[in-house]
């Protein structure tokens, strides 16, 4: 029993099997991949279900994924939690690495920095993360992550680090 009682509300998520998805991309390239999963044509990774999100653009180098946050991805103190931006953030960063490499060449997060600079809501419409290359190399790459809201604003940054997996 808790103090407060509020109405119980349900959220259904479904995914497919995401090393199968995963063994597939190995045979393509990153951008190949990525567009692929964009254009509906491979199923996405099971996170982006949590999330709401989707691919909106898949270019060499840069992404942008889109979600329109809903109350479960809440915190405590009424505000979508820090890990949703974070998460979309590590994303974008990672996946634009992703469109720079060939077939059966990989990459693994080894750092990502974020800075929180606004609250993020649900009800107030899409956000939407961008991800762009910094710089390539043949082992590591860097790259950047902004989100902004429906009307611009900038709501949290990030810079990234991958290890490029042989």
């Amino acid at each position: 029993m808790t103090d407060v009682e509020a109405p119980v509300r349900s959220k259904t998520i479904t995914w497919q099997d995401p090393l199968e998805t995963a063994r597939l991309g190995a045979t393509m390239s990153g951008l190949e991949y990525m567009r692929a999963i964009a254009e509906g044509r491979v199923p996405p990774a099971p996170i982006a279900a949590h999330f709401g999100m989707r691919w909106e653009s898949i270019e060499p180098g840069e992404v942008v994924a889109v979600a329109e946050p809903d109350e479960s991805l809440y915190n405590p103190i009424g505000m979508v939690h820090g890990g949703v931006a974070a998460t979309m953030l590590d994303s974008v960063v990672g996946c634009a690495v992703h469109t720079t490499l060939p077939a059966g060449v990989g990459y693994a997060s080894v750092e990502l920095k974020v800075s929180y600079l606004r609250a993020i809501h649900a009800g107030r419409g899409e956000i939407r993360a961008t991800g762009r290359v910094v710089k390539e190399g043949s082992r590591i790459a860097f790259a950047e992550g902004e989100i902004r809201d429906a009307e611009g604003k900038l709501l949290a940054t990030a810079s990234g680090t991958c290890v490029i997996t042989r």
